[in-house]
């Protein structure tokens, strides 16, 4: 098992933003968390990743336990995550992102690095091509020496979603990843999750209200409303839940 949340629940003072939420997702698997607005998906993933502490129940990743690890932590154990608003550094260009976010993984010296050894300019060179290369998964690669905040905003989604991969995680977190896409981007973005899928073999976890994006590429899905989960399974079963259609789906939205 790659993850594994057992009876997670979480109090913001005396409110209950989740409630014995329960996951397992295995090595390679998609699998999608919807629900309504204020749902508390986000907060699911703060939780996980340790933006927040739960207030209750187990976090594994490998088997390993990673409930109140700081987040820098989590992340280098192998979750990578993507934001529901854009956190980019907006003055910096977009290869400059990448190459940033491969640092995690240095293993050069400061000795190394200042003297200029052999070991850290190899290091420095394998940065440069994979960085390239996630431009090219992306398909942001003619955007390399472009600021960020002069990107169309579906572009900025996909330099974030590189970004998470650059740290070469297990699983990754998207938080609304077609959030203000156009019909165009939208398929775009499915055709590059399937790719990062394809080519890296990472596990996903994504929070998503478009149903088209979920029905293509989930293997799994759960639904929460309020802070509980009231439907889990395959995609077909969920879109044809009465339960999820009545609470979040609407009978006009899932054909």
């Amino acid at each position: 098992m790659l993850l594994e949340v057992k009876n997670m629940s979480h109090y913001f003072g005396g409110l209950r933003a989740v409630n014995g939420f329960n996951l397992r997702i295995e090595p390679g698997q998609i699998h999608g968390l919807i629900g309504p607005n204020g749902a508390g998906k986000t907060t699911v993933f703060n939780l996980i990743t340790g933006v927040h502490v739960p207030t209750e129940g187990e976090l594994l990743l490998e088997g390993q336990s990673i409930r109140g690890l700081e987040a820098h932590r989590i992340a280098a154990l192998g979750i990578g995550r993507t934001f529901q608003n854009l956190l980019l550094w907006r003055h910096l260009n977009v290869l400059d992102h990448i190459r940033l976010a491969h640092y995690s993984q240095l293993r050069y010296s400061l000795f190394g690095a200042f003297f200029g050894s052999p070991a850290c300019r190899r290091q420095e060179q394998e940065i440069e091509e994979q960085s390239r290369r996630l431009l090219e998964t992306f398909a942001i690669s003619h955007f390399a020496d472009q600021l960020v905040c002069s990107l169309p905003y579906g572009a900025q989604r996909r330099v974030e979603m590189a970004r998470a991969m650059a740290t070469k995680p297990k699983i990754l977190f998207l938080d609304e990843p077609t959030a203000g896409m156009t019909p165009d981007e939208l398929q775009q973005m499915i055709a590059i999750i399937r790719q990062v899928h394809k080519e890296f073999g990472v596990a996903i976890l994504m929070i998503e209200h478009r149903m088209k994006f979920v029905m293509e590429l989930c293997d799994a899905v759960q639904v929460l409303v309020f802070g509980e989960v009231i439907a889990q399974g395959p995609p077909a079963t969920i879109q044809n839940n009465p339960k999820v259609i009545e609470a979040y789906l609407g009978r006009e939205d899932i054909h």
